[in-house]
C-alpha cells in the first residue's frame, strides 16, 4: 500500500498513516483509493484485535482532497465511470465508520475537501491547534471549484449541523479553523502536539469502546428538522430564488448542493449518499467545473507561484511605502500596507483629508513631501493628469532610500510616458490597483520601456506581501484590465446608440455573468472620467499626427455628458437617476434612445459583451501586453469581472471550441463592425492559447 501505512500495535490500537511518496501533500488519487480500499479490508479482518483506530498523516498537513487534473479530461460521457468511482471510494468510508470499533482522526494541519471528508469518516476528531503563523483550516470549498462536496461531506454536513447551519459551509464553501470547528461541535478537542491529540483519542476511544456514527443510531434526529418541518420548510422556500438571484444560473454546483442537502434530508443515509454521487458525476463532467478548476486552481497557482517573476532577484519587502494622494485610492493603499504590518506615509496637500483616511496606527499622514524621505517604495496616487502626475514624481522620487522604486497607480497612462519625468526609469514601474482596494484582489504590474527585472521582481513580492495577486503586463494605453474593461462599459453605450433598450442592456450584462451592468457600472466610475479619458487619447493621437475615429459608444458618452449635463453618480445622475432614500432607476432621458420596433436577439446581447472581452484579451496576448494565459484568465476575473463560470477571457474561448468561436466572431463583426474582427496574428494568437 504505497500511499498508506497500516501498523497494529500490542495495546489494541490500529494506526492508518497517510504519506503519498514523493508528494508534498496527500491527495485522493487513484491509487490512494485503491490502497484505502486494502486498508480497510485489513482493518476489517484484524478486527477481533482491535481496540480503536487512529487516522493520521505523515505530511505537514492532514489531507488536501481530490486531484484535479483528471477532472479537466472529462467530459459527460465520463459521468457513469465517474460515479461508479466515487460509489467505491465511499464504501470504504462506510465500512470503516461502521466497524464497530471507534475510529478517530487526528488532524495535524489543514484538511480541505476530500481531505475533510476523510476526516468526517471518523467516529471523532483531534485538531492541533493554530499558532504563531501556523493557519490550520478545514472545510469544503468545492463549491468555488465549480465542484459539490461528493464524498459524503454535504451528507454529514447536514446531519451533524442541520440545513440551515450547513448551508454556508456547503454552498459558500466557507473555511473555519479548529477552535470554531470546536464550538461547531465538528472536532471533538484540540491540542498543542501530536501527543496531546493521540491522549485525548486514546481517552475518546476507551470511552466508546462501540462507536456510532449519529445517523446510524436508532435514537437520530437532524439538528433543526428535516424539510418536512414547518420552519425548516419556510426557511427552504425562499433559498432556490435567492440562490438564482445570485448564480444568476451560471453556477451548477450551488444549485446541486442545494439540491443534495435537502434530497438528501428526506431520505436515510445510505440514499443520500447516492444522490450526492449522482450530482458529482454530473457536475464534475461539465464544461463549468473545467473552466474554474482551470482558472482558480492551476491558473491561480501559476501566478502565486511566481511564474511571472523575474528570476534571480532575491525576495523583498519594503519596510516602509509612502502613498502620494489621500483621496479613495490612495487611502485604500495605505490602509492595505497597514493591514499587513508594513508602514505608510500617506501624503496629501490637504492634511485633514490625509488625517482622515489614516485609520491605523501603522499609517502616518502628512501634508509635507519631505516625510517621504527614506521610503522604499513611493506610489503616487493623484488624478489622472499626465503633467499633474510627472510633478508628483520630480518632487518626491529623490526622497527614496537608496536603490528604491517608485510606482504610479494609474489605470490609462502609459508608463513609459509618465517615466519620462523620473531620474530613473530603470527603477519606475506601474502599480494599478484596484477600487475598493480592500475588497479587490488583483493588482496590475507595468513594465515600461526602461523598467528593469529588479523593479519588476520586487513589485511582485510586495503585491504579495500585501495579499493580493500580481499579473505583469507591458505597457501601452490602458494596459490589459483598464482597455479589455473599456470595452465592456462601451459595448453597453454602443447598444444604446444601436437603439435597444437600456434596461435589456443591462438585463443582458447580467444574464451573461458580468457583476454589473455597463450602464451602471459607467456611472460609478463616473461618465465624466471616461470622456477625460477620450479626450485625452484623442489629443495623444493629434499629438502623434494620427487621427482617431470615436470607437463605438463613445460619442453617445460624450453626449450625455456635455449635452445633458449626466456626468456620473458622484455628479447627481448618470444613466441613472438616485433619488434620496430609495433605489437607483434608469434616467427617463433615456427613452427617446430607443428605436421602436427594434427586436433584439437577448443571447446575442450576451454574446458581444463576453465576446467584446475576449477579443480585446486576445489582441492584448498577440501584441504582447499579456505574458501568458494563466494572468490572462486572473485578470481578466479579478480585475474586471468576466463571469467566473467562463475562467477566464481566453478559458471561455477554450470552452467555446476555438472554430466555433471564430466563426461567431467572424459573424459578430458583419453584424457589428471592425471591433469584433479578428486579425491573423490574432487568430494564431488564440490557437496557441487553446493548444
Amino acid at each position: 500500500m504505497g500511499t498508506i501505512r497500516y501498523e497494529l500495535g500490542a495495546d489494541g490500537i490500529a494506526t492508518i498513516t497517510h504519506d503519498a511518496p514523493g508528494a508534498p501533500v496527500n491527495t485522493m488519487t487513484v491509487q490512494w483509493q485503491a490502497d484505502l480500499a486494502a486498508v480497510v479490508e485489513r482493518v476489517e479482518a484484524d478486527k477481533e484485535r482491535i481496540k480503536g483506530v487512529l487516522v493520521t498523516s505523515a505530511k505537514k498537513t492532514f489531507f488536501a482532497g481530490a486531484q484535479l487534473d483528471s477532472v479537466l479530461t472529462m467530459t459527460e460521457a465520463d459521468a457513469p465511470a465517474a460515479f461508479a468511482a466515487i460509489e467505491a471510494m465511499k464504501r470504504s468510508f462506510r465500512r470503516l465508520e461502521t466497524l464497530g470499533r471507534p475510529v478517530v482522526a487526528l488532524l495535524n494541519g489543514a484538511a480541505l475537501g476530500g481531505g475533510w471528508e476523510l476526516a468526517l469518516a471518523a467516529h471523532a476528531r483531534f485538531a492541533l491547534d493554530e499558532r504563531g503563523e501556523r493557519t490550520v483550516r478545514f472545510g469544503t470549498p468545492e463549491v468555488s471549484l465549480g465542484l459539490i462536496p461528493g464524498a459524503t461531506g454535504i451528507t454529514k454536513t447536514v446531519r451533524l449541523l442541520g440545513l440551515m447551519a450547513a448551508q454556508p459551509l456547503l454552498m459558500e464553501g466557507k473555511l473555519f479553523g479548529p477552535r470554531e470547528a470546536l464550538e461547531l461541535g465538528l472536532v471533538d478537542g484540540i491540542g498543542s502536539t501530536m501527543d496531546d491529540l493521540r491522549e485525548m483519542a486514546l481517552a475518546w476511544i476507551a470511552e466508546h469502546p462501540q462507536a456510532q456514527q449519529p445517523w446510524d443510531r436508532k435514537d437520530y434526529r437532524m439538528p433543526g428538522g428535516t424539510p418536512a418541518s414547518p420552519k425548516i420548510a419556510m426557511g427552504l422556500t425562499v433559498a432556490p430564488a435567492m440562490l438564482a438571484a445570485k448564480s444568476r444560473g451560471l453556477y451548477p454546483a450551488a444549485q446541486a448542493i442545494l439540491e443534495a442537502m435537502v434530497e438528501g434530508a428526506l431520505v436515510d443515509y445510505d440514499t443520500a449518499t447516492r444522490i450526492e454521487s449522482r450530482k458529482l458525476a454530473r457536475i464534475m463532467t461539465g464544461q463549468t467545473a473545467r473552466n474554474m478548476i482551470q482558472a482558480f486552481f492551476y491558473d491561480l497557482n501559476a501566478i502565486k507561484a511566481g511564474k511571472a517573476r523575474p528570476q534571480g532577484v532575491p525576495p523583498w519587502k519594503p519596510k516602509r511605502v509612502g502613498v502620494i494622494g489621500a483621496g479613495m485610492m490612495g487611502a485604500g493603499i495605505a490602509q492595505a500596507n497597514a493591514s499587513r504590518g508594513i508602514p505608510c506615509v500617506l501624503e496629501d496637500v490637504a492634511i485633514d483629508k490625509a488625517r482622515q483616511a489614516a485609520k491605523h496606527e501603522l499609517v502616518t499622514p502628512s501634508a509635507d513631501v519631505a516625510d517621504l524621505k527614506g521610503c522604499e517604495l513611493i506610489i503616487e496616487a493623484v488624478f489622472e493628469q499626465r503633467a499633474l502626475k510627472a510633478q508628483v514624481t520630480r518632487e518626491a522620487e529623490p526622497l527614496l532610500a537608496e536603490g528604491g522604486i517608485f510606482a504610479s497607480n494609474t489605470s490609462t497612462l502609459p508608463i513609459s510616458g509618465l517615466a519620462q519625468a523620473s531620474a530613473a526609469p530603470q527603477r519606475f514601474v506601474g502599480l494599478h490597483f484596484f477600487s475598493p482596494v480592500h475588497r479587490m484582489k488583483l493588482v496590475e504590474i507595468i513594465r515600461g520601456k526602461a523598467t528593469d527585472d529588479e523593479t519588476i521582481a520586487r513589485a511582485y513580492d510586495y503585491v504579495l506581501a500585501l495579499g493580493k495577486t500580481p499579473i505583469v503586463v507591458n505597457d501601452s494605453r490602458g494596459f490589459f484590465t483598464s482597455r479589455v474593461f473599456g470595452t465592456y462599459v462601451m459595448e453597453g453605450a454602443a447598444m444604446l446608440e444601436e437603439g435597444i433598450a437600456a434596461p435589456l442592456v443591462e438585463h443582458a450584462a447580467e444574464a451573461a455573468g458580468m457583476p454589473v451592468g455597463p450602464l451602471a457600472v459607467l456611472d460609478e466610475t463616473s461618465l465624466s472620467l471616461s470622456v477625460h479619458v477620450i479626450e485625452q487619447t484623442r489629443a495623444d493621437f493629434a499629438a502623434e499626427g494620427r487621427s482617431r475615429e470615436p470607437a463605438a459608444g463613445e460619442a453617445l458618452v460624450e453626449r450625455l455628458v456635455k449635452e445633458f449635463g449626466r456626468a456620473g453618480r458622484a455628479a447627481g445622475g448618470g444613466f441613472y437617476d438616485y433619488p434620496a432614500g430609495e433605489p437607483k432607476r434608469l434616467w427617463a432621458g433615456l427613452k427617446p434612445f430607443e428605436k421602436a420596433g427594434l427586436v433584439s436577439d437577448f443571447e446575442e446581447l450576451k454574446q458581444r459583451f463576453l465576446y467584446r472581452q475576449a477579443i480585446e484579451t486576445a489582441r492584448c496576448l498577440a501584441e504582447g501586453v499579456l505574458g501568458s494565459v494563466a494572468e490572462a484568465n486572473i485578470g481578466s476575473i479579478f480585475g474586471i469581472g468576466f463571469p467566473a463560470w467562463t475562467g477566464g477571457a481566453l478559458q471561455f474561448v477554450r470552452s467555446e471550441g476555438l472554430e466555433n468561436f471564430l466563426r461567431r466572431a467572424d459573424a459578430l463583426a458583419e453584424r457589428h463592425g471592425e471591433r469584433f474582427a479578428l486579425a491573423p496574428q490574432v487568430r494564431e494568437a488564440l490557437r496557441r492559447a487553446c493548444a
